[in-house]
């Protein structure tokens, strides 16, 4: 059982809270459950199924529909009926199970990020799905559907006793006001994406397996049959990219940063302050001429990892010291000694480090160049490891593990350098954790 919930038969008493239900077009969603069970059973099977509808005849067809069509829907019913949500002092309580209850126990003090998330349906019907990211669980647990004000208005009420609001006054307290700090443009967006490399190489790849089989077959057919599949393949990612990322909009509230983006399904997401373990800075190769860069996020126990799809790098630094306050972007980074060309050639020159005050950055990449910032307060171990080629040519790996089960490393450093590094940011870590602020929702 993840850590945060509790079996339903172990529920502390506390004081009468009062329960709410979900969304009545809530039924309507879970009806499709059976539906869902008959349709995978018939493409796990597709044989057996086409079987059995030559088999049915029309009475026993619509019989079978009588039955499923109202069955589907009292289960629908039936678990909008059974499921509550309350929030207490200090959890938010979610009661669902038809059969078997279940009932999570989500503390405040836990909460890492508070969603609101809407379907293209759910744009439509004006309702929403509330998902909350807390420490200590692998999944989210979610409310799904509120109707879109009550969303909004539970979530700010969520975040405000996060933060230590008095009960009495958190649901007063309201949505915290955003600045916005960017927005991308459709058309930057677009052209972005078809100047990432694995688009090209998508491309190129399908039109060479297209090529070998007009030469091998010299057959229409045969090449439309392999060709379409692989570049719909192709075009279909870097559409499916746009299509989420549309109006990527960046904002600054007293809550986090918040993030709202898609084009058909619409994501209000919060990265959440002071819990942001690395910030990783992507630079590929096409991008440089624009001065591009793509920004993501290590969160501990949150899923939340792009901040920025695309940036001007100026812009980029200027939000990256919301996310890290203090820590500021090296401007330039050291290479490893020349003799590491000899563990790693060419690619060696990619590699650099720069360590400050307030942060280890690390870059790797030649081509596509991710810069790591990891502030001195987030590193939870430092190790050193050296293989044999590496002692001969004296040079070492430093890494750095950070609260998001990510590491961070800073390759082929001088053998005493690494050594030297190893010692000093273990004391900057110990440094960091002991001055760090506190990691709270809407710390000022």
């Amino acid at each position: 059982m993840e850590e945060g919930q509790v079996a339903d038969g172990q529920i502390a008493q506390g004081p009468e809270v009062t329960e709410r239900r979900l969304h009545p077009v809530t039924p309507f969603r879970r009806a499709w459950a059976p539906v869902a069970v008959i349709a995978g059973w018939a493409v796990h099977d597709p044989g057996q199924a086409q079987e059995q509808l030559t088999r049915l005849t029309t009475t026993a067809l619509l019989t079978g529909l009588a039955i499923l069509v109202p069955a589907a829907s009292l289960y629908g019913f039936l678990s909008w009926w059974f499921t509550h949500f309350a929030v207490t002092d200090t959890e938010l309580r979610i009661r669902t199970g038809l059969l078997f209850r279940r009932t999570a126990h989500i503390r405040l003090d836990r909460l890492q990020a508070v969603d609101v998330t809407q379907p293209l349906l759910a744009r439509v019907a004006g309702v929403a799905k509330l998902k909350l990211d807390a420490i200590g669980t692998n999944k989210k647990d979610e409310l799904a559907y509120l109707g879109e004000g009550e969303a909004r208005a539970l979530r700010a009420e969520l975040l405000a006793r996060a933060a230590g609001f008095a009960p009495e006054t958190a649901r007063d307290v309201g949505e915290a006001p955003v600045r916005q700090l960017l927005r991308v443009p459709p058309g930057e967006l677009a052209l972005s994406l078809l100047l990432i490399g694995a688009t090209w190489t998508s491309l190129l790849g399908a039109l060479a397996v297209s090529a070998l089989v007009w030469f091998g077959t010299h057959s229409v057919g045969a090449l439309l049959a392999t060709g379409l599949p692989l570049l719909g393949g192709a075009a279909t990612r870097s559409v499916g990219q746009f299509v989420r990322a549309y109006d990527w909009t960046l904002g600054e509230s007293p809550d986090g940063l918040r993030i709202d983006h898609g084009l058909l399904d619409r994501a209000h997401e919060t990265v959440p302050p002071g819990r942001v373990q690395t910030v990783r800075i992507v630079e590929p190769l096409l991008w440089r001429r624009f001065g591009w860069v793509h920004v993501r996020l290590d969160v501990a126990g949150s899923s939340n990892s792009v901040l920025m799809p695309v940036a001007p790098r100026a812009v980029a630094e200027s939000v990256i010291a919301q996310v890290l306050p203090g820590v500021t972007v090296p401007a330039s980074l050291s290479r490893p000694p020349r003799r590491a060309g000899w563990c790693l050639p060419l690619w060696w020159r990619g590699h650099g480090l720069a360590v400050t005050d307030t942060v280890f950055a690390a870059r790797h990449g030649l081509l596509r160049r991710t810069l790591s910032l990891v502030p001195h307060a987030k590193v939870q171990s430092v190790r050193l490891s050296q293989g044999p080629w590496g002692r001969f040519r004296r040079v070492a790996d430093v890494h750095v593990d950070t609260g998001a089960n990510k590491t961070v490393t800073a390759r082929l450093r001088d053998a005493e350098e690494a050594a030297a590094l190893l010692y000093a940011q273990a004391d900057r870590s110990r440094t960091g954790r002991r001055d760090a602020r506190p990691e709270r929702w809407m710390a000022s």
